[in-house]
This record gives C-alpha cells, sequence and structure tokens, in this order.
C-alpha cells in the first residue's frame, strides 16, 4: 500500500500514514534508567531533526524512568520492548506514545492479549517487528533460507494475532541488512496491507558503510512511494542517523528545508584546502534554516560555471576566493575571508526571507 492511502496512526503529537510527511525516527544509546543523560541526547536529536524516538526498555527501572524523560521532551517516545510482556505495559503505563515488540518472543496469546489490552485501552499504537537475524525456524526451512517472503509472512502472521483480539492500531517493520532482500519485502508487504510501514535497513554497520547501504535501500523503497516513518541504523552516534535521513529524503525531494552542500571533486587544479573547505561550509550551515543549495569549488576556472545550478557558491584560488550568484562572480575577497563571506551573504539571506 502506497504511503498516501496508508492508515493514518497518531504517535503522540504525530500523524503517519496516509500521506502525512515521512517522520525521522532515531533511538538513543544512553542507558534508559539515566534520565538526566537520555534527556539531553533526546533534546539533541530534536533540535538535528528527529521526529519520534525509540528507548529500550530492558528492566523496570527503565520503564518507569520514561515517566519522567516524557516531560522533559517534545516528540513522541517510543519503548522498546523484547521479552517481558510486563515491561511493555509499564512502559505505557508510564507515558509511552508507542511500543515496539515482536509478538513471537513476548510469550502465550494471553501475554499478548494482556499488553494489547492496555495498548486499546489507552489507544497506543503497537509497532510489530520482524529481523531476518530472528525469523522463526519453520519459516526458515519453508522458503530455504531467510527471504523476503518469509519475512513478509512472519510480520504478517504477527499482525493477524493482534487483529484477532480486536485490535488495529498497528505499524509494521520488516527490516533485514541485506538491502535488496529488504527492498523486496517491502515491496511485497506494499501489496497486502494498509498498516504504515517503518523502514530501515538493520545492522547497516559502521557511519561509512552504514550510510551507503541505508541510502541505496531506503531509496529503492521509498521512491516507489513506500514508506511512512524511517530509521538510519548505523554503528554511531545517533545524530548522524538524523542527519543521515535528513539527507536521504532531501535527496529524494520528499523533504524540504535545509542547506543543501555541493562540492566538486579535487582534482590538479584544486589551489586551496577544497576538503577542509567543504567540510567547514556543511558544519557551518547545519543551523541556517535555509531551503537552498550552496556549492563549494575548487578552483576559480570552472567554478563559476559548476557552481551555476547552485543558489549560492565560493571558488578558491591561490589567496583569493569568489563568492558566486546564479554562476555570476559578485564578490572577490582573500582567501582567509571566503568562509565568513558565505556565512554573511546566507545569514542575510536568511533576514530577507523573513521580512
Amino acid at each position: 500500500m502506497y504511503r498516501d492511502h496508508t492508515k493514518v496512526i497518531q504517535i503522540g503529537n504525530k500523524k503517519i500514514g496516509g500521506g502525512n510527511p515521512i517522520l525521522i525516527q532515531s533511538m538513543t544509546n544512553t542507558k534508559t534508567e539515566d534520565v538526566e543523560a537520555t534527556v539531553a541526547q533526546i533534546l539533541a536529536l530534536e533540535a538535528a531533526g528527529c521526529d519520534i524516538i525509540r528507548c529500550a526498555v530492558p528492566t523496570m527501572e527503565a520503564a518507569r524512568a520514561l515517566k519522567e524523560i516524557k516531560k522533559q521532551i517534545h516528540i513522541p517516545l517510543v519503548a522498546d520492548v523484547h521479552f517481558d510482556y510486563r515491561l511493555a505495559i509499564a512502559a505505557m503505563e508510564n507515558g509511552a506514545d508507542k511500543i515496539r515488540i515482536n509478538p513471537g518472543n513476548i510469550g502465550s496469546t494471553e501475554r499478548i492479549k494482556a499488553v494489547v489490552d492496555v495498548a486499546k485501552e489507552r489507544n497506543i499504537p503497537i509497532r510489530v517487528g520482524v529481523n531476518s537475524g530472528s525469523l522463526e525456524k519453520e519459516l526458515v526451512e519453508k522458503y530455504h533460507g531467510v527471504t523476503a517472503e518469509g519475512l513478509v509472512e512472519s510480520a504478517l502472521d504477527k499482525v493477524h494475532i493482534i487483529e484477532k483480539l480486536g485490535y488495529d492500531n498497528l505499524v509494521i517493520s520488516i527490516k533485514s541488512s541485506d538491502v535488496m532482500m529488504c527492498a523486496k519485502a517491502h515491496e511485497l508487504i506494499a501489496k497486502q496491507t494498509s498498516y504504515p510501514l517503518h523502514v530501515g535497513i538493520t545492522e547497516a554497520g559502521t557511519l561509512y558503510s552504514g550510510n551507503i547501504k541505508s541510502a541505496i535501500g531506503l531509496g529503492i523503497i521509498l521512491y516507489q512511494g513506500i514508506g511512512d516513518t524511517i530509521r538510519v541504523s548505523l554503528t554511531g552516534a545517533p545524530l548522524e542517523e538524523v542527519k543521515a535521513a535528513k539527507r536521504i529524503l532531501k535527496t529524494l525531494g520528499l523533504r524540504k528545508g535545509g542547506v543543501e552542500v555541493v562540492s566538486c571533486p579535487t582534482c590538479g587544479r584544486t589551489q586551496i584546502d577544497l576538503i577542509g573547505l567543504a567540510n567547514k561550509v556543511e558544519t557551518m550551515v547545519q543551523d541556517i534554516p535555509l531551503d537552498i543549495k550552496v556549492a563549494v569549488m575548487g578552483c576559480v576556472v570552472n567554478g563559476p560555471g559548476e557552481a551555476k545550478e547552485a543558489d549560492i557558491g565560493i571558488a578558491g584560488g591561490v589567496g583569493v576566493g569568489l563568492l558566486i550568484k546564479d554562476g555570476e562572480i559578485v564578490k572577490k575577497v582573500p582567501e582567509d575571508q571566503l568562509l565568513d563571506t558565505l556565512r554573511e551573504e546566507l545569514m542575510n539571506w536568511e533576514s530577507k526571507e523573513q521580512q
């Protein structure tokens, strides 16, 4: 079911599905029991553009901590629970806006029903999560290995368990570390359900490899109109997940806002520290709320022409820098003033847009 036609689900103060904007999720890596550290991380993620945050709830102390965490943050809070149904219930009683469970490891139908009853009473969405690493043995045997078809069948089986208990306030997640398997699984399940889908490539890896795998996998899935929320799963700081997710959505034209930095590859004509300059520009623009494209070019020969598709750009030469707008040179400044000149232009741009 393409995102324009998926079921609308309310998660705290946000809505997903039914053509609502695709929301970015991340997960804290602090100990949830440490309220101060967890809140500090969530607030930083909020500032970076995170829309929904998930916290691990491995203990009853963590479940109780959600109550105080919830008071201090501004985005929906999802409790990630495995194995112990009592933790899922406690998380909801302490303010979780949504819970993530795998009915397959919660236990008996009675225990699943106990969780569903509380969710139903409080109208709290349940995210049914299935992971390729935990696919049931019988499905692995049926499909002769871990396959997209097996993932879909597993997810829908678990959805049906909850539906039979009279509840359909659900979100589905089917994740694999195999990019193409994950893409195929989403293509299959989108034809078989109207529930919104949370999309991600699980265990994607480090900042380098994880970003590449996530960009390819999420790109394939999202481009087909599939997916209502996303997470870029990285072995690294959660802040990097949010940055990557924002860039993926913007690149696909699915989210506006935020300065896009384009820069040329280095070559033998490069006469400045282009790599250092481009990184400084990318860092500098993170706090500037403009929806524009900024080009960073390494030479004054081709710089103006190559930057013409950007709203504004800079190019550097030996001791000199050029400020470029719409492909035309508008100012020449000493190289060491290039970064400050660009920032000043962007800040003035911002002021003009707000007048």
